[in-house]
């Protein structure tokens, strides 16, 4: 008889050594062990799955697990905390493994889903009842069921994209409320997948710079290495007595209360991404476009990138000066093509617009407006087709689609400003690009409602990029 390999027990070969693990594992612990083992064997996978033996069956076939090689198994039985079984069974030990996952390069299980493992460990029956609680707006009932585990909590989260790695911010919300101490575990995660993603942005960056000898722009990223960056022109309307005395039709068109937190949020965060932000309040259309064209006429050679938010009320394809006469947002991104602003050839141009662009409501917010309706929050109501010119380089964050309303809370700020600004200041720490964070922004705010209107808000990047754009803190 064939004697068993060194790294099993005695008189054990591989066969038997699986089906004496499966035989010392409980049903939570083959729950917890199916959780750790997502990323290789997706829940659909997963759903025959009711034993231990017939996951490690599911491991086989990815090739996981193998008669040479039980690294993963090891992985598996140390995060669980069954250290009798590596012991005993696999000649390992608690010790070894922890230097073994010490270089956290080597751990297969991902660091994303340790985090909520150990997140699971520490949640009493009280507390696991509080955090559906939380989540019944978001999950169906029949899905929190007095059963389900808190890991079965986190699939459904994951399933509705309420909760990933680069996502917790219900997460964290929710432990906030039910239980602050375990906060340590996500913000640790945080921390660490932070460090690791500069790492890899600089890393990325020092390729490219090696790459690219002569200085020029890279084939598949924006350059973005001047300091300042660029500037980050904020324009703030917020009085529009004016439009109100002049134009009857607008009459009942409001000032925009809480617009000074969205302009506190973009500055604090465009100036931590090292932009030179400049902000002009209670602008007219004719000040806007002056004000446009002084930044077009700068030289812009020694900058990497130009950023405008306009905030403002609106209408489809315009935003309102204070005076109530109308600037088309096409008009004013085109002072930024090359041919106008050469100096910012072949650079992004970013501009993000909070207004409305139109009254209606998206079906699914209590509101005040800024168009002519009674409500809690604001709207801030915007006849062309294309907002910015046919030509490379620009990105228009809109707050809202086209012949809709966006809301603002008179107390926190616009839904969508307010998003953005923390999905930036989250998520460019991490390595993410541009397109990926305002994916992001449109998922967060369409999930927010306005009640007594049953309103939603969509908002709408547009772009002509041709490249990758980041913004890193380095």
């Amino acid at each position: 008889m064939r004697s068993p390999p060194s790294y099993l027990a005695k008189g054990m070969d591989f066969s038997s050594c699986l089906y004496n693990i499966s035989e010392q594992l409980g049903s939570n612990e083959v729950a917890a062990l199916k959780f750790l083992c997502l990323d290789y064997i997706p829940p659909k996978k997963q759903e025959p799955i009711n034993d231990a033996l017939m996951l490690f069956q599911g491991l086989q076939e990815k090739e996981m697990l193998e008669e040479g090689n039980l690294s993963f198994l090891k992985e598996l039985l140390f995060l669980i905390c069954r250290w009798d079984l590596l012991t005993h069974v696999l000649n390992s030990s608690k010790e070894e493994m922890k230097k073994e996952l010490y270089d956290l390069d080597k751990a297969q299980v991902s660091a994303y889903r340790v985090m909520l493992f150990k997140l699971s460990e520490e949640v009493s029956d009280s507390e696991l009842k509080e955090f559906k609680f939380f989540l019944e707006r978001k999950i169906p009932k029949c899905k929190l069921h007095d059963n389900s585990s808190l890991l079965d909590v986190f699939v459904e989260m994951e399933k509705r994209l309420i909760l990933g790695e680069d996502n917790l911010d219900t997460l964290k919300s929710i432990f906030d409320r039910v239980k602050k101490s375990q906060m340590r575990y996500i913000e640790e995660f945080e921390e660490s997948n932070r460090g690791q993603s500069c790492m890899r942005m600089q890393e990325m960056y020092d390729s490219l710079k090696e790459e690219d000898s002569n200085s020029q722009v890279s084939d598949r990223i924006y350059k973005m290495q001047s300091k300042p960056r660029g500037y980050c022109l904020i324009v703030n309307n917020n009085d529009f007595s004016m439009a109100r005395q002049n134009l009857p039709r607008l009459r009942r068109m409001r000032d925009r209360k809480g617009t000074e937190l969205d302009e506190d949020a973009l500055t604090e965060t465009f100036q931590k991404l090292h932009f030179e932000v400049v902000s002009h309040k209670d602008c007219t259309a004719s000040e806007i476009h002056e004000i446009l064209r002084v930044f077009q006429s700068m030289d812009h050679e020694n900058k990497d990138c130009f950023i405008c938010c306009i905030l403002s009320h609106g209408d489809k394809g315009i935003i309102y000066g204070t005076d109530g006469k109308e600037a088309s947002i096409r008009e004013l991104t085109s002072y930024f093509t090359g041919s106008k602003c050469p100096s910012l050839a072949g650079k992004p141009k970013v501009f993000f617009i909070q207004a409305c662009q139109g009254d209606n409501f998206q079906k699914a917010v209590p509101v005040e407006t800024d168009l002519e309706k009674d409500n809690y929050l604001d709207m801030d109501s915007l006849p062309q087709k294309n907002y910015i010119p046919d030509e490379a380089d620009f990105l228009l964050g809109m707050a809202t689609v086209k012949h809709c309303v966006s809301y603002r809370d008179p107390m926190h700020g616009t839904w969508y400003i307010q998003s953005l600004c923390q999905s930036l200041r989250e998520r460019c720490p991490l390595g993410d690009d541009i397109l990926s964070i305002l994916t992001g922004v449109n998922y967060d705010v369409s999930n927010k409602d306005d009640r007594r209107n049953m309103g939603k808000q969509m908002p709408q990047p547009i772009f002509t990029l041709r490249k990758k754009l980041f913004f890193p803190l380095n």
